[in-house]
This record gives C-alpha cells, structure tokens and sequence, in this order.
C-alpha cells in the first residue's frame, strides 16, 4: 500500500457510476430477465466499462484507482451469485433513522427497487471464475500499478442477506467470513489491494436495532464483526488490505446514526493498513476529533472521505484541503490519503450523484489534495 512521501495522494471507496446501458443489462441479469443474446454479450460490456472506467479515474487525477463495481448490481448482495445457499428473498432492510420520516422515507424508497436475497441452505464459495475475471479486467488496464478491489465483507452480507438455516447469528456470520475468505485471498494473490466494505460496523447500528432495543450492545455487535473481518483475512498482510467504514450512503436525516466515538475502540481492532470512513457530510464531519484520541497503531492510514457521496454539490479544493490537512495534523502526512465518503453508485441503478457530476466531484479531490500537499510540503 503507497505511503508518499512527497505528496497527499488520491483514491476513493469502491463504486462509480456505470454506462447506461450495462447497468440496465445487469439489473436484467441479476432479475434473471436477460435474454441469451444479453448474456452473452455482458462481459464484454463489463470489460469494456472497466477499461473507460480507469481512463476516468486516471483523468479526474485518482491515484489509486479500482474497477468501479462494474460488473456488480449492489456492493453487497453481489455475493448472492458466488455463494451456494441464497435461493430465497426477502424485503430490504429498513434504516431506522427514515421510520421517524416516514414522508421522506416514501419518496426515498420509492426511487429504489430492491430486494435482499436470503439464506436457505449452508454457505460455500463458488464465486472462482467470477471473481478472476473481475480481476483480469482490472490488471487488462492497470498492468502492475497499484489498484484495490472491493469485495463485501462478512458482517454487511449477514446485514442485507437474511438468514433463514443457521438460526444463530454467529454461526452464520462465520460461515459467510470462511466462505468470502477464498474471494479476498484470490484479489491477493493477484497483486491487488483488497478493500472489505463494512458498513454494518456503523449502519449496522439503525438496521439490526433500529427499534432501540439493546443499542447500548451495538459496541458488542461491532467486536464481533470486526473479529471475523480478522479471521477471513488472516492470510492477508495488514498492509494490503483496506476496510471502509460507513453509516449508509443515502441522503437522510441519519439523526440515529451512531457516534463514531462509540465504536472507535473497536474499529482500530482491525487488522489493516488503511480505513476508509465518511468525514465530509453534514453528520459525521465534525467527528475527525475522534481521530486524535484513537489508539491507532502507528503505521494505520487514515482515508477520510473529503467528497460526499450523496450530494451534486462540487466541493471546493480549497474545503477538500483543509479537511485532509485535519488529519494530517493527527496521524502525519505521510499517513492521511484523500477519499471519498462512500461509493457513488452503490446500487447500478441507482445515481444519487448525477454520473457527470461524481467524475467532477472526484477532479476537486484531486485538485484540493494538490492544494493540501503544496501548503503540507511548503
């Protein structure tokens, strides 16, 4: 994993927004509604997207770039396809934060179709071929330089894939780690960083008790998640691997969202080299003071989120300097990367961000860790 020594360098969390016409080939596919012709055609549309992809990333000035989550419907019910016992459904879960709105929350979700897969049967990987040719489509266009790869962690699969055969949430929650271990160790083996995308160790919180019953354990549910991120990556050298944390990438009042500091203990558990984690929108800005109090081991980079994911505002360069230079102040230079919030097309068909817009959000990143960097190396 880059650590410059000369520069605040750029990367993002995972999703971007995909050509028109492949999303609705993938939304066809993951429905089962695409016909022969479509499928036969699709992994050459995802290569394709892949490929302009990169060129996108590289041009708007992104350093370490990933695939965009091209050939995925959604970050985390993806996994549905590369693992044996998911052949029920069930309705997508509800963030408590929209039951206090229930006006917003019709208007919000009424934009969304989505359904979560559930669990009917044991868990096994059979995501091999899958998971090679997202990743030959990556290093087609990136050669050897560095790249990441996202993949759905354990804890955010038994978040929006219910389980209805194991009965016990840790039993489960271990056979889904045991089981996307062979998709983390495969993005190793070839070279890429990988990134987990965690968000259950924060949104976890007004989903699984949403009701308010037992919050006071989420701390709890957090341990144990961030124990199985561990053990599925256990193969894995901490400098390789990347963890994003994230309170849910939809623009609502996430007035329940939990408080970082509560959960902050539990998060530098993690064996990784880098977090990624939201730090520009309106709720969680003001929380890089946590930061500085966190025991952090000495050689974590910090990758705050300097763009909001969930907004057609552009943000300044100027505002996306100073926000990384909050962090550099805490961890060093060297140690701080700028990032984005979360994906910004989480879901294929679903842009909160204007596709336009997102690719010029990322330019003002760079562009403000450019301004970072000369007022850091003055």
């Amino acid at each position: 994993m880059q650590m410059s020594t000369d520069r605040i360098l750029t990367t993002h969390t995972g999703s971007l927004p995909r050509p028109e016409a492949l999303a609705k080939a993938i939304d066809a596919h993951d429905r089962g509604t695409l016909d022969a012709g479509g499928e036969r055609a699709l992994p050459g549309q995802v290569a394709d997207a892949v490929a302009d992809c990169v060129r996108r990333q590289r041009e708007a000035g992104v350093d370490v770039v990933g695939d965009g989550e091209m050939s995925k419907m959604v970050y985390s019910t993806y996994v549905r396809e590369r693992l044996t016992g998911f052949d029920g459904e069930d309705a997508a879960p509800i963030m408590g934060d929209l039951l206090d709105y229930m006006g917003y929350a019709q208007r919000l979700m009424g934009t969304i179709d989505f359904r979560s897969p559930a669990c009917t049967g044991p868990v096994s990987y059979t995501g091999q071929e899958a998971v090679q040719q997202d990743i030959a489509n990556l290093r087609a266009v990136v050669g050897d330089s560095e790249a990441f790869m996202s993949a759905a962690s354990p804890g955010v699969a038994s978040l929006f894939l219910v389980d209805r055969h194991y009965g016990d949430h840790e039993t489960y929650l271990y056979a889904l780690a045991d089981a996307l271990k062979e998709e983390y160790d495969a993005i190793h083996a070839a070279g890429l960083l990988v990134q987990l995308d965690c968000p259950d160790l924060a949104m976890g919180a007004h989903i699984t008790f949403a009701d308010g019953a037992r919050i006071e354990n989420f701390p709890v549910h957090v341990a144990q998640h961030v124990a199985a991120v561990n053990h599925a990556t256990r193969d894995i050298p901490r400098e390789a691997l990347r963890v994003h944390l994230c309170w849910g990438n939809y623009e609502g009042p996430h007035h329940q969202d939990v408080p970082l500091e509560d959960i902050v203990d539990e998060i530098v558990k993690l064996d990784c080299g880098a977090l990624l984690f939201e730090g520009a929108n309106p709720r969680h800005e003001h929380e890089w003071r946590v930061w500085a109090e966190a025991k952090l081991p000495d050689d974590t980079i910090l990758i705050p989120g300097v763009i909001d994911s969930t907004s057609n505002y552009i943000e300044h360069p100027r505002l996306v300097a100073d926000r990384l230079e909050r962090f550099a102040d805490i961890v060093g230079r060297e140690r701080v990367m700028a990032g984005t919030d979360c994906g910004m097309a989480t879901i294929a068909t679903y842009n909160p961000v204007e596709p336009e817009i997102a690719w010029s959000k990322l330019r003002a990143m760079a562009d403000g860790a450019e301004i970072a960097t000369s007022r850091l190396w003055s």
